[in-house]
């Protein structure tokens, strides 16, 4: 069987988009338009041809290093760019891929590929057919038979009501476009090269041209704008809801979460309405997501509980732990097994052990909280002196009483209690008791003293 060639065209300068980013680098739910294409490519092609414009470093970097790139210098069409990339296609079959059509699925294109190789064509060409044609070229045909593709400029008043569109998407045998390549001329408004005149120039030498029809038009779909991408973006968050709902997770409100494509959660998993899960996150099975809850970049254990409104950055839960409600892991914390994290705690860059325990109103940074731990309400980890952040440890079962201040770099032992309103300033030994707080000063009678005063005045 014949090596496939995927030649994926990014040279595109996007200026519809009003940005300084390429815009084969603009985010589609939690990819750059160009993972999308590149992601087809590796699994059905043996090598990948990355057609990219001048100072698009960029755009190669996130490509990868399996990628092979070449630089479209001068924009001169669809036809220059695939010639561009000619001395490192190889034989075979060559796979021409737009660069920012996201929705094309790898079952459809590997249907086009087979096809291809099945008819033995000079060329297949991907067609939709669609209810509103204005603005594509139209796939003429004879006979049943594709002949050539007719640009909107140049379509006659019949060929303009063709409801079968071209969607830049073509398989070819690489003996066969080379030579027709070459025969392209810039005879255009444009004065460009285009690839849909290779169509019709294989065609008039007798050469097979095969079409194959999407089952689903709306794959056709390209970005050129952001009213596009946002409205890929919606396509794009549908299928990945309903590939979790498939795979036994329950949404309750699909039209208000926001799940990437980069994100997988396990079976019997709970969203509720108005999450936002994001970036290679991993959820296992049998959680509660609750209302308004964000995750980013984290991976969360089984049987884990959000209440509503955690926010979760770059850190780890293990399993049966709860959080919630409003609390805000920042990154690098990790959450251990059947902890619990409460309503208005702050964790940043910490451990928290096993059934560990910062109910509510804490903010713990740069530690390291054993297991069984008890973290009373109000308790500061005091990590930042105004030039460098320093480490709290707490031992294992250790008591820590409500609204104290453990100024960094501070060592609470195994066991040892901490009363309540302390400021502690030096280690506290295993299984000891440390208070640090002013003697409390009783004055009777000084409510009426004052009281006296003030009328006096």
């Amino acid at each position: 069987m014949s090596q496939v060639t995927a030649v994926i065209l990014a040279a595109g300068e996007g200026k519809r988009m009003r940005s300084r980013q390429p815009k084969v680098l603009h985010p589609l739910c939690g990819r750059p338009l160009i993972a999308y294409p590149l992601r087809t490519a590796r699994a059905l092609a043996d090598r990948i041809v990355l057609v990219v414009g001048p100072n698009a470093d960029d755009v190669v970097t996130v490509a990868g290093s399996d990628v092979r790139s070449v630089v479209q210098r001068e924009r001169l069409g669809s036809g220059h760019a695939v010639q561009q990339a000619r001395l490192e296609c190889g034989d075979g079959t060559i796979l021409v891929l737009p660069g920012d059509m996201p929705l094309l699925s790898t079952e459809t294109i590997e249907r086009l590929v087979d096809h291809h190789r099945k008819s033995r064509a000079a060329a297949t060409v991907l067609t939709a057919v669609v209810a509103e044609p204005h603005g594509y070229g139209r796939i003429a045909r004879k006979g049943g038979r594709v002949k050539r593709i007719v640009e909107e400029r140049d379509a006659t008043a019949a060929e303009k009501k063709i409801a079968e569109i071209n969607t830049s998407v073509y398989c070819f045998a690489a003996s066969r476009l080379w030579p027709a390549l070459d025969r392209v001329r810039p005879d255009n408004d444009q004065g460009e090269y285009y690839l849909t005149d290779v169509i019709g120039i294989l065609a008039r030498a007798g050469g097979r041209v095969e079409a194959v029809v999407t089952r689903d038009p709306g794959e056709a779909a390209g970005v050129n704008d952001r009213k596009q991408l946002a409205a890929v973006a919606t396509v794009q968050r549908r299928r990945t809801l309903d590939r979790l709902m498939e795979s036994g997770v329950t949404i309750l409100d699909p039209a208000s979460t926001y799940i990437e494509d980069t994100v997988t959660i396990g079976p019997d998993t709970t969203i509720y309405p108005q999450v936002v899960i994001e970036g290679p996150s991993t959820i296992g099975g049998e959680c509660v997501i609750g209302v308004g809850c964000h995750v980013s970049s984290s991976r969360i254990a089984e049987r884990v509980t959000l209440l509503p409104y955690c926010v979760v950055r770059e850190s780890a839960i293990e399993e049966a732990a709860t959080l919630g409600p409003f609390c805000h892991l920042r990154p690098l914390s990790h959450v251990g097994p059947r902890a619990k994290v409460g309503n208005f705690v702050e964790l940043k860059k910490s451990t928290l052990g096993r059934g560990s325990k910062v109910p509510h109103l804490s903010y713990v940074g740069d530690a390291t909280v054993g297991e069984g731990v008890n973290v009373g309400a109000g308790t500061i980890t005091c990590n930042y002196d105004g030039v460098a952040k320093h480490e709290t440890k707490i031992g294992d079962r250790a008591f820590i009483g409500t609204n104290t201040s453990l100024v960094a770099p501070v060592t609470v032992g195994e066991g040892a209690y901490i009363g309540a309103g302390s400021t502690i300033t030096k280690d506290v030994p295993p299984g000891a008791l440390a208070v640090g707080r002013a003697p409390q000063v009783v004055k009777d009678g000084w409510a009426a003293r004052k009281a006296k005063k003030r009328e006096e005045h």
